[in-house]
């Protein structure tokens, strides 16, 4: 685990693997670090060097004054390769992870080889409703919007067959800086990806593109993930049992479909 001082920010990450293979980056949802992704290190870590980071905000990386915005966090991305040197990366991103990957496949695409963008939407939920978890946070502390964030996450079945896993999401929750949590709240409250002018259409996106949703995620449904396929000129999609951490709750699953595309 690692350091990397930015342009204002300072990002937890963790480069691991031989130097000699392509890199890979693993960007991580709304309230949860860079642990989010270790279902996936070992079968990864066979073909990418894996760089794992905890975004602004959250886990080890700097809480830095907020409102954030998806450029921003994005920004940081870029900024975290050029540190470490790394011209070009294979990406894939969660939620708010998959909404910088969205941002990144529009603005940045000569750095990235391919992109995965897994339970995410062009527009995540409404403004009210971010503003309304916002405030339920700076009143309440994080504790106060726990089991809610749960029930999201993972399918009923999950949390009570796997109450382990479960313990452990939580955990990695309550961990999460509230301040930071808030700051990035309103970067996916204010990211839209819908319209089809040039600074925020995805259909202009050339990057080989897989979409992963949960087939029981009441967050970024399905048909959330199909209007973003219907964008990204030949896209692929792969929708998993599972709710919004589809990663952890389809573990087995999604690291055989997302392992496929990267290696195609």
């Amino acid at each position: 685990m690692s350091f990397a001082d930015l342009k204002n920010t300072r990002v937890h990450y963790d480069l691991t693997g031989p130097c000699d293979l392509p890199v890979l980056v693993l960007s991580n949802s709304l309230g949860t670090d860079l642990t989010m992704w270790d279902a996936q290190f070992e079968a990864f870590s066979k073909n990418f060097q894996l760089l794992r980071y905890d975004t602004r905000g959250h886990g080890q990386s700097s809480v830095t004054p907020g409102p954030y915005t998806i450029e921003q966090l994005a920004n940081d991305v870029l900024n975290l390769l050029d540190h470490l040197e790394l011209p070009h990366a294979y990406f894939c991103g969660l939620s708010m992870g998959g909404v910088t990957g969205m941002w990144l496949g529009v603005h940045a695409p000569e750095r990235l080889r391919k992109i995965v963008l897994c339970n995410t939407a062009l527009k995540i939920g409404n403004a009210g409703g971010w503003n309304t978890r916002i405030e339920t946070v700076r009143k309440n502390g994080m504790q106060s919007i726990a089991s809610s964030v749960l029930d999201r996450w993972f399918t009923p079945a999950f949390r009570v067959g796997f109450q382990q896993h479960v313990q452990s999401a939580r955990q990695m929750l309550l961990s999460i800086s509230a301040d930071g949590y808030i700051a990035c709240c309103a970067a996916v409250r204010d990211a839209d990806f819908r319209g089809e002018n040039p600074g925020s259409s995805i259909s202009s996106i050339r990057v080989p593109t897989m979409v992963v949703v949960g087939a029981q995620d009441p967050v970024t449904s399905p048909a959330d993930g199909h209007s973003i396929v219907d964008r990204i000129s030949g896209a692929q999609y792969a929708e998993l049992q599972a709710a919004h951490l589809s990663n952890i709750e389809a573990a087995s699953a999604f690291t055989m479909e997302v392992g496929r595309f990267l290696a195609t």
